[in-house]
C-alpha cells in the first residue's frame, strides 16, 4: 500500500538544504571523501537507496514524488517498464527523466547483469530459447554446460562466458550504451562470480576477467558516472574492488545474516569507507529465520505479500540496528523482501523518518566473547544481539 507522508517526515529533500554540522567522519576518525558525482548524504535521517522494478508499468506521478522524499540515490530493476514501454533501458529513461523534474540532483542507476543474460533490454533481448539460434553472434557469448554440452541456463536464463575477449568487450559497450541512452548516472552491475564454480581449475583467471571487465566499463561510462557492484567487496570480487564507487551488501540468504557475517559486514563497510567508496546495506526478509518457521502456519495462508509486509515491521528494529552499528559516511540502508515495487518500495516506515544525527564514535561490543553491540548518534542510542537477534533502538 502506498501511504503518503505525514507533515512530521524528515524528507531527503528537507536533508539535503541543511548545513552540513559535523565533518563527515569514519567510525575510526579518519575523513570521507565523497566523489564529486555522487549523491547528497546526510545523517539527518537514515539514508535510504531504493532498488524497485515492475515489469507491466512505469511509476504514477504520486509514487515518484513520495520515493523521492526519502532518498537521493536509487537504481531502475532489470525489467521494468517492459510490458509498458518495451524495452527496460525505455523504462529507466522514463523514470530517470521523472525523478530529475522534481529532484535534479538525484542519482538513478540503470542495471545490467554480469553473468546472467537476461533478455528485457533492447541490446539483449535475443537471449531467449526461440530467438539465440537466429543470432551466432550473440551466442558464443554463452557458456556451455560441460555435462549436456549444450547452453548452460538457470530457469532458461543463460549465462555470460565472462573469459570471451569479444564477450568482454561486447557487454562493456552495452552497459555504457545502456546508462547513456537512459540517461543514468551510473550502473548497478549484479553478480560478481563469473560461474567461477562452473569451471574451478580456472577461478583466478575468471576473477581477473571481471575486474578487467569493470574497469573497461568505469573508463567507457565516463568519469562522472557511478559503478555500484553487488557484493563487489566480497574476496570473490577482489579484482572489481578498486574499480568500483559502491558496493551492495545483499543479505539474500539466512547464512549472510549470521552474528559472524554480520560482524564482518561491519569491518567491510569501513574498509570501503576508508576507500572513499559508498555501501548498500540491503535488507531482505523473506531470508529471516522467521520466515522459514511461519512458512506452514495460519499467518502463511494469507498470502506472501501481506505476510511479508508484516514481517517487515516485526524486524525493521533489528535489521535498522544492524545498519546503524556498522553504517559509515555514504552507507545507505535499503530494506524489504524482494526486487518489485509492490516487494516493499512502497512501504512506509516511520522509524526510517525519525531525527537519527551523526554517530558520535565507532560501536563498542560489551566483551570480546559477547554478541551484543551499542553504539551512540546524535539522536539515538543503538543496541543489538545479533546472537539473540534482539535489538532496541532509543530515540530522543
Amino acid at each position: 500500500m502506498l501511504l503518503i507522508a505525514s507533515a512530521s517526515l524528515v524528507t531527503a529533500e528537507d536533508s539535503q538544504n541543511s548545513p552540513d554540522k559535523t565533518e563527515l567522519l569514519n567510525s575510526d576518525g579518519s575523513r570521507f571523501v565523497p566523489k564529486d558525482y555522487y549523491p547528497k548524504f546526510s545523517w539527518d535521517v537514515t539514508p535510504q537507496y531504493f532498488m524497485f522494478g515492475d515489469m507491466e508499468r512505469v511509476l504514477l506521478p504520486e509514487e515518484v514524488r513520495w520515493i523521492a522524499a526519502r532518498t537521493d540515490f536509487l537504481c531502475i530493476e532489470k525489467s521494468h517498464g517492459l510490458k509498458m514501454l518495451g524495452a527496460a533501458e525505455l523504462g529507466a529513461k522514463h523514470e530517470a527523466a521523472e525523478f530529475r523534474k522534481i529532484k535534479p540532483g538525484i542519482k538513478v542507476l540503470f542495471y545490467f547483469n554480469s553473468a546472467y543474460a537476461w533478455p528485457f533490454t533492447s541490446y539483449n533481448e535475443a537471449f531467449t530459447r526461440d530467438k539465440i539460434d537466429q543470432h551466432p553472434e550473440l551466442k558464443k557469448f554463452l557458456l556451455i554446460d560441460s555435462e549436456t554440452g549444450k547452453l548452460a541456463h538457470r530457469r532458461n536464463v543463460f549465462f555470460f562466458d565472462v573469459l570471451n575477449p569479444q564477450l568482454r568487450e561486447w557487454w562493456v559497450d552495452t552497459v555504457a550504451k545502456g546508462v547513456a541512452d537512459s540517461g543514468c548516472d551510473g550502473a548497478f552491475i549484479d553478480q560478481m562470480h563469473g560461474f567461477f564454480w562452473l569451471r574451478e581449475d580456472k577461478s583466478q583467471e575468471v576473477q581477473r576477467a571481471m575486474g578487467e571487465m569493470m574497469a573497461s566499463l568505469k573508463r567507457k561510462m565516463g568519469p562522472d558516472k557511478i559503478l555500484l557492484g553487488n557484493n563487489a567487496h566480497q574476496a570473490i570480487a577482489k579484482h572489481v574492488f578498486p574499480v568500483i564507487d559502491a558496493s551492495m551488501f545483499e543479505h539474500y540468504n539466512e547464512e549472510l545474516l549470521s552474528k559472524e557475517s554480520l560482524l564482518q559486514d561491519w569491518d567491510d563497510m569501513l574498509r570501503l569507507a576508508k576507500a572513499g567508496k559508498m555501501s548498500v546495506f540491503r535488507i531482505g526478509v523473506e531470508s529471516d529465520p522467521k520466515e522459514k518457521q511461519q512458512q506452514d502456519n495460519a499467518r502463511a495462508r494469507r498470502g506472501r505479500a501481506d505476510r511479508m509486509a508484516e514481517l517487515a515491521n516485526e524486524r525493521l528494529e533489528f535489521y535498522l540496528a544492524c545498519y546503524l552499528i556498522g553504517a559509515q559516511p555514504y552507507s545507505y540502508f535499503q530494506y524489504g523482501w524482494g526486487w518489485t515495487l509492490s516487494s516493499g518500495s512502497l512501504q512506509d516506515y516511520p522509524e526510517l523518518h525519525k531525527p537519527l544525527g551523526a554517530p558520535t564514535g565507532a560501536y563498542q561490543r560489551i566483551s570480546p566473547e559477547s554478541w551484543e553491540f551499542t553504539r551512540e548518534f546524535e539522536h539515538a542510542s543503538v543496541w543489538v544481539n545479533t546472537e539473540s537477534r534482539q535489538a532496541k533502538i532509543t530515540w530522543r
